[in-house]
């Protein structure tokens, strides 16, 4: 008897070794994970620490050139990177006077024929282009496979100095990785690049002056959420993430917009967030059905919503710009009740998603002045500071480690202090490089994509 017990207490220490390794095994490997472009707790943070000191001299562990035009934030799972652009299938002008002026320097990508369109908008219109998903080796910036998702011809333009045809950012599961071409329609890879299926929606989106396109999708469970907000016809689609079937259509009454759907739970229902001009609404992710909505954002909404403990954080930068808190528990019209906590008006980011951290929210403006508010109160703990020189942004902010990373459009990366002062830790400069998409942060390493190329900074690992 006492052997049996013995023979069982071991049999069950080595069971519970066996779960407690697989425990840190898995939380190890989270580490490895930045799944879609608000990061692995949708809010912008990422975990673990980054690199602080770097250049074009140092701490660059690879760089590789990135083929045509695309402005989606790299997604990384393990070992592998996903990033998608846009190649034209034939030479075009070299870069152009027009291209140089709306950016304010020189141009680093090609530039394409001024078009029908608002200041700014309709570039690229009628080229023929290769919609293209690329895997890379994380460790090396190898090319571990590219697919061609589709050959088409857009019907219509993007922002010529801040669009593409590939602005909107890949998402993972970790089983699949599903790349949204907007207009081109929704691709499925498997993590070996066999495509699964593929979805064409049947819009050809007609967006405010031709600015472009560039939502990405949000993934919850076995659904895949879709928005198309447009002049006119916007809806939010759910897709059966397995095969593609449309499991829902809700319409909108929108007009454009390129706020990235959030899902969140709040008292046991799942329910997808989408910031909008009109109204910010909440669907229920079964039925596709409003839970609640609330008014009071500007035009042209664009940062996405981030949540904390039963409160959503909004915000619009253009006309009429605004950041709401609204706290959740109430269903139907929330605009002018005590569900909306607080709100601002000033210093208000126009492209820039938030970072939310230790009930903190970081704002960063179009034109470089940050602000840190009180999630609880809105109070700010310091309101539209000045970084060390001029800059512009349209890279979204991401925080590690008690440090916040803007990439900026003149090529530098600051790297700053979060807490309740602005303090600049560090400028680190990558020579004729524009930033716009987002920063990735991934087991101590920090991916960065310009217009042209996407450098991995390691400071342990440098080569």
């Amino acid at each position: 008897m006492k052997r049996r017990f013995f023979a069982f207490v071991a049999i069950l220490c080595v069971a519970i070794l066996c779960w407690l390794a697989g425990g840190v095994i898995s939380a190890q490997s989270n580490l490895a994970h930045w799944a879609e472009w608000r990061g692995p707790f949708l809010n912008g943070m990422a975990r673990g620490d980054a690199p602080t000191v770097w250049n074009d001299a140092k701490n660059i562990k690879w760089k590789i050139d990135i083929p045509g035009r695309g402005h989606s934030t790299p997604i990384v799972w393990g070992d592998k990177i996903f990033l998608t652009t846009a190649v034209p299938t034939k030479a075009q002008p070299s870069p152009a006077a027009t291209t140089q002026a709306a950016t304010g320097q020189a141009a680093t990508g090609q530039a394409e024929p001024r078009r029908r369109g608002g200041p700014g908008g309709g570039a690229g219109a009628n080229i023929e282009h290769r919609f293209e998903v690329i895997c890379l080796n994380r460790k090396t910036g190898k090319v571990v496979w590219q697919k061609t998702a589709r050959v088409a011809t857009p019907h219509e333009g993007y922002h010529r100095a801040y669009g593409s045809f590939a602005s909107n950012s890949p998402v993972t599961d970790g089983k699949h990785v599903y790349a949204f071409f907007g207009s081109r329609g929704i691709y499925c890879y498997d993590l070996n690049g066999k495509l699964v299926w593929e979805k064409d929606l049947g819009v050809q989106m007609r967006m405010r002056l031709q600015f472009g396109e560039g939502v990405a999708p949000a993934i919850d469970g076995e659904r895949i959420f879709l928005t198309f907000d447009q002049e006119s016809d916007s809806f939010i689609a759910a897709l059966d993430k397995r095969t593609g079937k449309e499991l829902w259509r809700t319409a909108r009454d929108e007009r454009s917009s390129w706020s990235t759907p959030l899902v969140i739970e709040h008292a046991g229902r799942r329910q997808v967030v989408v910031s909008a001009t009109n109204k910010v609404r909440s669907y229920d992710v079964q039925t596709g059905k409003v839970i609640w909505e609330c008014a009071g954002l500007g035009s042209n909404v664009i940062p996405a919503p981030v949540y904390h403990n039963g409160v959503v954080y909004v915000m619009s930068g253009h006309r009429d710009p605004r950041l709401m808190a609204i706290k959740l528990g109430k269903e139907g019209d929330l605009t002018g009740t005590d569900a909306v906590l607080w709100s601002h008006t000033r210093g208000i980011s126009y492209t820039l998603s938030p970072v939310l951290h230790e009930g903190k929210l970081y704002v960063v403006t179009d034109s470089g002045q940050v602000s840190c508010f009180n999630i609880a109160t809105g109070e700010p703990y310091y309101h539209q500071v000045r970084l060390p020189r001029p800059y512009n942004f349209k890279a979204s902010p991401v925080g590690a480690n008690g440090k916040l990373y803007l990439a900026t459009e003149e090529g530098d990366v600051i790297v700053a202090k979060m807490g309740e002062k602005l303090e600049v830790i560090s400028t680190n400069t990558h020579e004729d490089q524009v930033f716009l998409a987002s920063p990735v942060i991934v087991e101590g390493e920090l991916f960065l994509r310009s217009q042209n190329s996407l450098y991995c900074i390691s400071e342990s690992k440098a080569k």
